[in-house]
């Protein structure tokens, strides 16, 4: 592979991870600002798993980059999905407002990140392993 289709890679790479982490942080911020119960403890999960997929998507080569990859874009749809259910037809009996802390920045956040991860799968895909 070329030096600028890897740089590339490494970018998309990067600001993936970014993504990952800031959608994971606006979850544990909104724990340590009063989400407390079973929403708290499933927002301290979704900041473990977006710090791990972070991690991952920076440190893995080959397959288990491609895995990764497709994990964390998965991941987003999940969490953006579960924040749309629980502001329209409500999510285990919880439901959302869209005044409610950080609620507008979260889709918007990870509304860009599913679409970094899109692309950033399709060109992981797309280049063979290592």
């Amino acid at each position: 592979m070329t030096e600028t289709p890897q740089r590339g890679l490494w970018v998309l790479r990067i600001l993936s991870a970014v993504l990952l982490v800031a959608a994971g942080g606006i979850h544990l911020y909104l724990v340590f600002n009063g989400v407390g119960g079973i929403l708290g403890v499933m927002f301290v999960l979704n900041a473990v798993a977006a710090l791990v997929l972070a991690i991952a998507m920076v440190v893995l080569h080959g397959r288990l980059l491609q895995a990764a990859t497709v994990l964390s874009l998965l991941f987003l749809i999940a969490t953006l999905l579960a924040l749309v259910l629980a502001l329209t037809v409500g999510l285990f009996g919880i439901t959302q407002t869209w005044d409610f802390t950080l609620v507008p920045t979260t889709v918007i956040v990870e509304s860009i990140g599913i679409l970094v991860l899109a692309v950033t799968t399709f060109v992981v895909l797309r280049t063979p392993p290592d």
